[in-house]
């Protein structure tokens, strides 16, 4: 028969390791059901609902300067997450230079398609905030008036312009930007953009002043929108 005492040491380092590892038992378990409780399966639609919106920055800078455009845009909301976008536009430039009197003008649409996500870990608040992307495209033809230059070889005047010249014009945009809900089914926003051209083609003119949808063409790659739209 083992002594009483060696039985009791036993028992004792038993005890010892039942208390320490009971406690570390029960906190897995409480840690696994706070995950549960946490990693609730997302049970909304796929398709939540369709939101239509204009820009008002361009129709600002077509009504108060050279150049603008008109564009509206339709997106998709699918579980509040992503967001796939078309944007339609119409874009108008019309400038005369006074130091050459060269005059250049074009009017053209153009369109973009993408998706922006929502990247707010409350995915349901009704602000949200965006980061995305967009193809966009343009053709487009552009006048320039002629006007009689003086040859500075020969001393005679030609004539320099013309009208119908063709381009085209494929960038990329990438953006960021916020909306919310102003009241039931109206919602602002704005974003930020940086383009960057894939791929042109020009007429015989050379590179135009103004690319329908995309801006004038030496100037700077970052542009900003203001979106008013209704979501149903």
């Amino acid at each position: 028969m083992m002594p009483a005492k060696q039985i009791l040491r036993y028992s004792t380092v038993l005890a010892i390791s039942l208390f320490l590892l009971l406690p570390t038992d029960a906190n897995a378990q409480y840690k696994k059901k706070k995950k549960e409780k946490t990693e609730e399966p997302d049970t909304i639609p796929l398709f939540r609902n369709i939101a239509v919106s204009f820009d008002a920055v361009g129709i600002i800078q077509d009504v108060t300067g050279r150049y603008g455009q008109y564009e509206g845009a339709v997106r998709v909301n699918l579980k509040d997450r992503y967001f796939p976008v078309l944007e339609l536009g119409l874009g108008r430039g019309n400038k005369t230079n006074h130091s050459t009197g060269v005059h250049f003008k074009t009017s053209a649409p153009y369109g973009k398609v993408g998706c922006d996500f929502n990247i707010l870990k409350n995915k349901h608040d009704i602000y949200r905030l965006y980061a995305g992307g967009r193809y966009a495209f343009t053709s487009f033809k552009y006048d320039i008036d002629e006007i009689p230059i003086t040859d500075p070889e020969w001393g005679e005047e030609v004539m320099y312009g013309g009208k119908d010249q063709k381009c085209s014009y494929h960038w990329v945009e990438a953006l960021v930007g916020i909306d919310a809900k102003i009241w039931g089914p109206f919602r602002m926003g704005w974003s930020v953009r940086y383009h960057a051209r894939v791929h042109k083609k020009y007429g015989d003119m050379g590179k135009p002043w103004y690319v329908p949808g995309y801006g004038k063409v030496d100037s700077s790659p970052v542009t900003a929108t203001f979106n008013i739209g209704f979501e149903f």
